[in-house]
């Protein structure tokens, strides 16, 4: 293995539809690391693209030697292209970055500066100012923030998957035989020494975001759910505050004439059944979708299906 004086940087870089980012990317990733003197490979992911983003790959590649590609068989998801891309790595070391150029290639050689100076084993890109974005999506980021701190212990306010890690980091990461994941946390749960570096985030190269509101919910659900139990817990909680109303009723039926107060308490009945209800059917669905989540795991089916190689 290289030695951090002469590592070299593997750059992962997930696409899906990005054909026209593709070319810009790797010149501007080509011109950051020549100008800097670092040594790297860039691996593009192509997650299925339905436009010429593999082509794009393929050019680029025929080009440039240290721009390698690999082509899902279909769709399968950013986070299964990150690890896909972390599984080809070479380097001494890896950095994830977006395709869109919206995580600035500048900051890699910063990124990779800190690394080499064995002041760190993950750099970790902490955003210092976001580009335009609506309420519902601050909103929206704010919340599961908040809950995923709040459950798992877990703060990645403005961090994104834009970070630099150690070979050893990365060897741990393709190790863990997991296969819903959430890279954001997961690269952060092996531990080692941590540094922040700072960036703005720019606005997208080309084309738009391929995240709809229906995958930010379930990336949000997948990835509470794969650091905290808590939403079990929830449940049980939810559970001994009904057992303490269901309590208060006997009290009050118990301690007052039912006659006087017969429509108070068939009120109060009916809503504590209708709250019971909702309790379970709740509980009912948090279990279930633990259970889905186990079940996923014990298929054991592989998390990406590689169709296509540059180097084939």
């Amino acid at each position: 293995m290289e030695t951090r004086t002469d590592g070299m940087l593997s750059v992962v870089a997930p696409a899906m539809n990005e054909q026209d980012n593709v070319p810009r990317l790797c010149a501007a990733i080509r011109s950051v690391m020549e100008n800097a003197g670092i040594p790297y490979e860039l691996i593009v992911v192509d997650d299925g693209s339905r436009d010429a983003t593999w082509a794009a790959v393929l050019e680029e590649s025929r080009k440039d030697p240290r721009v390698r590609g690999v082509s899902f068989s279909r769709n399968f998801g950013k986070e299964s292209a990150i690890f896909a891309g972390l599984a080809e790595a070479r380097g001494a070391c890896a950095a994830v970055i977006d395709s869109d150029l919206q995580f600035p290639p500048e900051t890699l050689a910063e990124m990779y500066a800190v690394w080499r100076a064995d002041e760190a084993d993950i750099v970790e890109g902490r955003k210092r100012a976001r580009q335009k974005e609506s309420l519902t999506y601050k909103l929206f980021s704010k919340t599961f923030y908040r809950l995923l701190r709040a459950m798992s212990g877990v703060d990645l306010d403005n961090m994104c998957d834009f970070k630099l890690m150690d070979r050893r980091i990365v060897d741990d990461l393709n190790a863990m035989p997991e296969r819903q994941t959430f890279f954001r946390a997961l690269s952060d749960w092996p531990g080692y020494r941590k540094k922040e570096v700072l960036f703005t985030v720019a606005e997208r190269s080309s084309g738009r975001s391929k995240f709809t509101p229906v995958k930010l919910v379930r990336l949000a659900l997948g990835a509470i759910s794969s650091f905290s139990a808590a939403p079990l817990q929830l449940v049980t909680g939810a559970g001994c505050v009904s057992f303490l109303l269901a309590a208060a009723l006997a009290i009050f039926t118990l301690c007052f004439p039912f006659a006087e107060h017969a429509n108070e308490l068939f009120c109060w009945t009916a809503v504590i059944l209708l709250a019971l209800a909702a309790i379970l059917m709740i509980a009912l669905g948090v279990v279930g979708f633990y259970l889905a989540r186990i079940y996923e795991e014990v298929k054991g089916r592989p998390r990406w299906i590689v169709a296509r190689r540059t180097d084939r």
